[in-house]
């Protein structure tokens, strides 16, 4: 039996686990801080273990990695690194969905003279983009053509149908992440050119990315993709992005949301749980706009005045959205969270949780100018669609959880053999995992156009 540690029992841990769980060789302890969370989850899957485990307690975690043959890490990020060093003291595999952080990187010598496999960026994005993206890129090159062009977008969105709100967006955990993504700054390669968006901008650069006729979608630059040009090997490249993807309204309305100020995570005392009076949310609002009135009529338009869009049809749906939200309601009682970003999450997150039956959906676009050796050009594209399982797991959950498993299972196989810390860059690394995909149902259509 192979052994292997599951740190973190989040919504993408049970994919993971249940797939693990199937080759009947596994055993897997779920380990969380508090051993309810990881008792939830691990009851549900016979020969699974739960534990009460503080990744902070260094010791603790030194001797619950040592005791498996594999850590998986589905905590957050910043605390990666801790679990890998405490795998380099114990020459023990590790395995995390994140982007690699620069405090990840600098224990690649380390884990390679500890001849383990810290493996990274294995879930949807970054992980399946890799995949789909590499497959395209060196298929070009061994025809001796090149990449003069990269341009690609991923949404985790509700399905069409469940689509039914103001923002075209629903959540599946905390809202927190979402809008805090909205202050992020874009760094990319346009038309030879390096492009550099501020965070208070970013809205305003999203443009229409055209996939099916079905969908309204719109996308921006998701942080920094310049460096992709050296990551994927495509430096004749003169446009290399990779952005978000949104349906078509969205960026209107959450440039309205940051232009109020919402994204201000500095703690009020108005919003301080500490405050015992009722405190209904257009005294939130008026407070937040400096407003002398918290009369709703005079609270829209002081809101009016913060959307940048002059498309009429736009600003109207975007004033809808508002009066949705319930933001100038003298009847709606705000949750006190402290600061403007976590009561205006704690909002979101009463009116756009998937319901009973609803559906998620995972769209990802890949999209290649290619020049071929004979000098003619043509456009590749690669998309992936997929949906969640109403009541079952949902399609962002599957996507990341998923192939983390796989990853997981081919290096307990011997089958990834890649040591240091790494990614699915190269055709050893991503080339079985990509094999395995389809058997889960997740596909890329590929079309040259």
């Amino acid at each position: 039996n192979r052994s292997i540690l599951l740190l973190g029992s989040g919504f993408v841990a049970e994919p993971c686990l249940e797939y693990l769980m199937r080759s009947g060789n596994n055993v897997v302890t779920v380990a969380c801080r508090r051993v309810e969370k990881a008792q939830e989850l691990a009851t549900k899957y016979p020969g699974t273990n739960a534990i009460s485990l503080d990744v902070e307690d260094d010791a603790a975690l030194d001797a619950a990695v040592a005791a498996h043959d594999l850590t998986i890490s589905l905590i957050p990020y910043t605390q990666h690194a801790r679990v890998m060093k405490s795998a380099i003291k114990a020459k023990k595999h590790v395995v995390t969905t994140s982007y690699i952080s620069p405090a990840m990187e600098e224990l690649d010598q380390a884990a390679k003279e500890a001849g383990i496999i810290c493996m990274n960026e294995i879930g949807l994005d970054p992980g399946i983009d890799h995949l789909y993206a590499l497959k395209i890129i060196n298929e070009v090159h061994a025809e001796g053509g090149k990449i003069t062009s990269f341009e690609s977008f991923c949404g985790g969105l509700p399905a069409p149908e469940d689509s039914n709100n103001p923002l075209g967006y629903k959540f599946s955990w905390s809202a927190r992440g979402v809008l805090l993504a909205l202050r992020n700054n874009a760094r990319y390669w346009q038309d030879g050119k390096l492009v550099e968006i501020q965070g208070k901008d970013l809205m305003d650069s999203a443009r229409p990315i055209y996939i099916y006729p079905a969908f309204a979608t719109v996308g921006y630059g998701n942080r920094d993709s310049s460096h992709y040009r050296e990551r994927y090997n495509i430096p004749h490249a003169q446009t290399c992005v990779r952005g978000t993807m949104r349906y078509q309204g969205f960026p209107e309305f959450a440039k309205t949301l940051v232009n109020m100020g919402f994204l201000d995570d500095t703690p009020q005392q108005l919003l301080s749980a500490a405050n015992t009076e009722p405190l209904p949310w257009n005294k939130v609002t008026a407070q937040l706009l400096g407003s002398a009135s918290d009369e709703p009529g005079s609270l829209l338009a002081a809101i009016e005045s913060k959307i940048d869009t002059q498309d009429p049809e736009a600003r109207k749906r975007v004033l809808h959205g508002v009066k949705w939200l319930g933001i100038t309601s003298p009847d709606v009682l705000a949750t006190k969270r402290g600061t403007y970003l976590d009561v205006l999450c704690a909002r979101l997150e009463d009116l756009m949780m998937y319901g009973e039956g609803e559906r998620d959906m995972i769209l990802l676009q890949h999209k290649f100018e290619v020049e071929n050796k004979d000098g003619s050009n043509n456009t590749r594209t690669s998309v992936t669609l997929m949906y969640g399982e109403p009541n079952g797991f949902t399609a962002m959950a599957k996507t990341v959880g998923v192939p983390c498993g796989m990853a997981t299972q081919l290096i307990l196989d011997g089958k990834i053999t890649k040591t240091g810390v790494i990614a699915p860059m190269t055709p050893e690394v991503y080339q079985p995992i990509l094999d395995m995909l389809p058997s889960e149902g997740i596909n890329a259509v590929e079309e040259t156009i």
